[in-house]
This record gives C-alpha cells, structure tokens and sequence, in this order.
C-alpha cells in the first residue's frame, strides 16, 4: 500500500507539473505590437525580440544581462557575442556612464546606425527606427527563394548604389561598412542554415516587414549555440564575396582595407 501511495502520489505531481508547463505561454508566440510609449530602433531583429518579450517589451533600459538572456533564449547566442554586442551598443546611450541602452538610442546617426541600410532609408530622407518598403523591396529583388551569401551581397551592393544616388549626404565610415558586412551574414545564419549559410527568402522577408520570428514558416530556435568563432566564420565568407563583387568592375575596385574590420569590430545584425 505505501509503494502504491508513493506512485499515486509521483504520477499526481507528475501530472501537475506537465499541465503547469504546458499553460506556460510560449514566448515565440506571445508577440506583441510595440504600445504608445515604446521605442524601437533601426534593427529588425532586436525589435523582433523586443515584440515577443525576450527583450523588455517597452524597448528600454536594457541591460547586459538583459541582452544576454534575450539572444540566449531567442537565438541561442553565446555570451560573448551579447557581450560584444552590448559593448558597441552602450556607446549610443547619451547618458555618460550609462550601464543600459534603448533600442531608439541605436539611432544615432553614425554611431551605429549608417547609410544603405537594407531596410531602412538613409537618415537623410528619415527615420531609421521606421522599416520602409521601398527600401527592403530593393534588397530583396536580389533574393532568389534561397538567399545566399551571393545574393545577400548583391544586395548590400545594390543598397549602397542607390542610397549614394539618392542621398546628398551619403557616407558609409569603414565600421559602417563593416557593420553591413555582418548584418548579412548573421540574418542568413540566424533564421536559415548557419553551416550552408543559407536561408528560404519567405522567413527573411517575414521577419523584417513583420519583426516577428517566422515560427509559422517553420523555424525553430537553433538547438546548438551560435558561437562567435561560427559569425566570424560566416563573415569572412561574405567579405570574400563583397571584394569579388566590388572587384568585378573598375569603378568598383578597392583595397580591403575596411573589409578587415569585421573581424575586429562589427558582430551585430540590424
């Protein structure tokens, strides 16, 4: 009888902890437009965290650990790439000595935030915390159903070309071009094959005009870490394909002199 207890009872406790679980919401499908008083900024990914709670849904007041958590739990980044990470992006708090950001600080033009943005226009003629159709619609004119590193450049080419045409102010700093450089390499990985480095267009398109992870179209979180030394990997794939596509043309020749900062300073996806 006490055998039969002791099992009765572990299968009740079993029970309620199961049926506690699963009415646990699921943060990848508890998302949430931004209400008056949030602020959001110029990347795609980092309001998409915020719209879905891994971030602090106001877009405020984010700290270390707060950025930490957040891509652990959304994306499985390792804590040295949040660390890197927050340390570039402190330096767009305007309050000195801050130990937190806001998303609408990453704004900053020339900060952080640069010209030929694949989503974005140009400081010049906008926002950059506001997505803009026509913007990404000439990005993804260059995407194929699957984007790859090919493609992701063109992109980025295609951005600079018209943003340079368009904008009297145009300037892209080399940390800027840098920044870029990164941006596309970490989108494909993230949302598609970080080994291939490959991603279906449908979920890149789906995240940015929605920022909103694309769980409806099948993606999952990665259920291994994504690790610096995998990021850096994949970038200097697309800086390889940036300097051959740039090199194609005389006009487009240049030394890869900025092309090497993305080692040492632009981890990041905007």
């Amino acid at each position: 009888m006490r055998l039969a207890t002791f099992y009765s009872v572990a299968a009740a406790v079993w029970a309620t902890q199961v049926v506690a679980q699963g009415a646990a919401p699921d943060p990848f499908e508890q998302w949430q437009k931004p209400e008056a008083g949030h602020v959001r900024g110029p990347c795609p990914f980092l309001n998409t965290f915020a719209n879905h709670g891994f971030l602090p849904r106001s877009g405020k007041y984010i700290t270390q650990q707060n950025l930490a958590d957040g891509l652990f739990n959304s994306v499985h980044f390792d804590a040295n790439i949040s660390a890197f990470l927050f340390d570039f992006a402190i330096r767009t708090n305007p309050q000195p000595n801050s130990t937190w950001f806001s998303l609408d600080h990453l704004s900053r033009h020339n900060v952080l935030e640069h010209d030929a943005s694949l989503s974005r226009v140009d400081a010049f003629l906008g926002h950059a915390d506001i997505f803009n159709q026509k913007a990404f619609d000439e990005t993804r004119s260059h995407f194929k159903d699957v984007v790859n590193v090919e493609s992701g450049t063109a992109a980025i080419i295609a951005r600079m070309k018209s943003c340079k045409a368009t904008n009297p102010t145009y300037s892209l700093s080399e940390l800027g071009e840098a920044f870029i450089l990164g941006e596309t390499a970490a989108y494909i990985s993230i949302l598609g094959d970080a080994q291939s480095i490959t991603v279906d267009k449908k979920r890149v398109e789906f995240l940015f005009q929605n920022e909103r992870l694309p769980t409806q179209l099948g993606w999952k979180r990665p259920s291994t870490p994504f690790t610096t030394d995998l990021l850096l990997g994949n970038l200097d794939k697309v800086r390889a394909e940036y300097a051959k596509q740039l090199n194609s043309t005389s006009k487009g020749k240049r030394s890869g002199a900025s092309l090497r900062l993305v080692h040492g300073s632009a981890i990041t996806f905007a």
